[in-house]
């Protein structure tokens, strides 16, 4: 009878496993399916690096090159804000946080994790974008303060649950014996935190990063409530302009696109590139920490182990 039990729960886990992969896999199929065909009409140049997106023009064009810096320039811009923020909570809270604070902060963490994006950008729109309008308006010449400064600064704070909560989950699990050494060798606190525990932690903190990254890319109804969601070419330095993401621009053009028109193939090519970008970040960063543990490996070998 527990062999039968056991033989169940393997076949529901591995119905599971395949649910979840043949999902992934379906997605992947639609988007390539929908959207390479209409790279292939467009013209991957003038797809990828066309500057002008104006599908309903006389003589339409589907560059979506604006669109896609402006996606670099907002996640960048989150990614500067939110994660040394949230790595330095993340340490405070694993490592240096009294328990009667702790009880107060976690709980407020998890809060903010549960609310929803489009409250996220009342936030934006009633409090940040207005303080960038009164702050710089005058000096910049700006028309009102949905800019891609504005999309920065909300998304920095909406990634932050992420960051926090995985960097410290995996401090934690740093083993105290090597905090031990550190302090018995004569490291202070602070010290054997920032130089032992934290590089032990390495991995799981990229992956919170990583995480981040990831939420910031794909935010959507935040960003589309404070960027301004201009599709012009924007140099970096255009910190109090406005921006169309490839996030919004999917979202305020698939409402009234002819099913089945190049417009509507753009669209779906434009998830397609999204997708792809998502694929090389993680990618990139999977061979970053790799080369770094094969490093680490080769010089501990060459030392003979760790001495105490």
């Amino acid at each position: 009878m527990v062999k039968i039990k056991e033989k169940l729960m393997q076949c529901i886990f591995f119905v599971a496993a395949l649910a979840s992969i043949a999902a992934v896999a379906l997605i992947c199929v639609f988007l390539f399916v929908q959207g390479i065909p209409a790279i292939h009409e467009v013209g991957i140049i003038d797809f990828l690096f066309g500057e002008r997106w104006a599908p309903r023009a006389t003589y339409p064009a589907f560059g979506i090159l604006p669109m896609i810096l402006g996606s670099i320039y907002v996640t960048a811009g989150a990614i500067i804000i939110g994660v040394p923020i949230g790595i330095f909570t993340a340490i405070f809270m694993a490592r240096m946080c009294p328990s009667w604070l702790y009880k107060i902060l976690k709980p407020a963490l998890n809060l903010m994790a549960g609310v929803p994006s489009v409250i996220y950008g009342f936030f934006g729109m009633m409090v940040i974008v207005p303080a960038i309008f009164d702050a710089f308006g005058r000096q910049f010449d700006m028309m009102s303060g949905n800019t891609m400064l504005a999309a920065s600064i909300l998304l920095g704070v909406m990634i932050l649950p992420t960051v926090i909560s995985i960097a410290e989950t995996n401090i934690r699990a740093v083993p105290q014996e090597l905090y031990d050494g550190a302090v018995a060798l004569g490291a202070s606190h602070e010290r054997a935190v920032f130089m032992v525990i934290l590089p032990a932690a390495r991995s799981g903190v990229m992956a919170a990063v990583v995480l981040g990254i990831g939420r910031a890319i794909g935010e959507t109804m935040a960003v589309r409530m404070v960027a301004g969601n201009q599709a012009v070419l924007r140099m970096p330095y255009e910190f109090f302009r406005g921006v169309r993401t490839l996030t919004t621009n999917i979202i305020m053009e698939m409402g009234y696109v002819e099913h089945g028109s190049l417009h509507f193939g753009a669209l779906i090519a434009t998830g397609v590139v999204l997708f792809v970008f998502i694929l090389m970040i993680n990618l990139l960063l999977s061979v970053i920490n790799r080369d770094k543990s094969a490093t680490l490996f080769k010089r501990k070998k060459k030392s003979g182990g760790i001495s105490a």
